[in-house]
């Protein structure tokens, strides 16, 4: 079981299960395009979430072997979660139907921080690959940083879209409680005294 779970590939369809599930129901015609904003958008930001809470949950309890498992899937992770936004911005334009109607609501809040979230996350996926990592050397870091952004941009979206915090600030508690306790350590944990004073 162990041996099949480390392969990619099972790794990848596990990924792709709900949006299995989703697409399904949309094709039999049992889900519309409107339905389909939601759980896309979700799963977009459920898997930012978790590939971004693996470093500071590492940090905050140390090594382990489920934690080291899904660090070095975190990139797999944060590529799905850009596919699933790509799947969001799909079914956002099917239900649109026509560029007039998506023009003329762009300069809305909940609009223009999906879209910039969507370009922001753009970089981040073209480069979350090993040739990219050797290209870019030292700087592949500060374009997969870009992360940051992407997540406040996506939590803004998700505020103004449905007009309501409890569902966004669910999800990305575990995240920001993660970051408060890191900040909490590094301002509060015992300085090492020199030796000789």
């Amino acid at each position: 079981m162990r041996t099949i779970l480390n392969k990619k590939t099972v790794f990848w369809l596990l990924l792709s299960i709900p949006a299995v599930l989703m697409l399904s129901g949309y094709w039999r015609g049992t889900i519309d395009s409107m339905d389909m904003l939601h759980p896309t958008g979700e799963w977009s930001a459920r898997l930012m979430i978790i590939a971004m809470m693996l470093g500071p949950l590492a940090a905050v309890i140390g090594p382990r072997p489920w934690l080291k498992w899904l660090l070095f899937r975190r990139r797999a992770l944060g590529v799905g979660a850009f596919a699933y936004a790509v799947l969001h911005l799909i079914f956002y334009m099917v239900d649109m139907g026509n560029l007039d109607d998506m023009l003329a609501e762009w300069t809305m809040p909940g609009i223009w921080t999906g879209w910039a979230a969507m370009l922001v996350f753009v970089p981040i996926a073209l480069t979350s690959n090993d040739a990219a990592m050797r290209a870019l050397k030292a700087n592949w870091k500060s374009v997969q940083r870009l992360v940051y952004a992407a997540a406040l941009l996506t939590l803004l979206h998700w505020f103004w879209v449905h007009n309501s915090y409890q569902a966004a600030i669910i999800h990305f508690a575990p995240l920001i409680l993660l970051w408060v306790v890191i900040f909490a350590k590094s301002v509060f944990s015992p300085k090492v005294q020199s030796k000789g004073i």
